[in-house]
């Protein structure tokens, strides 16, 4: 016969799983987030060089 902790135990370690899992994803979606963000920055940058260089060369 099981005693009370562990017939327990596979109570506790769902949660603790599921806590687990949680974290991950959300390091996970972060970590896009982030790498969006940065490419985003990136691009805006790029442009403003381009539009740049097309309007010195436009003046001459």
């Amino acid at each position: 016969m099981p005693s009370a902790s562990s017939a327990v135990a596979p109570f506790l370690a769902r949660p603790a799983a599921a806590l687990a899992g949680v974290l991950v994803v959300g390091v996970v979606l972060a970590a896009l987030l982030a790498t969006v963000a940065i490419t985003a920055v990136s691009v805006s940058i790029a442009a403003l060089v381009l539009r740049s260089l097309l309007n010195s060369a436009n003046k001459r």
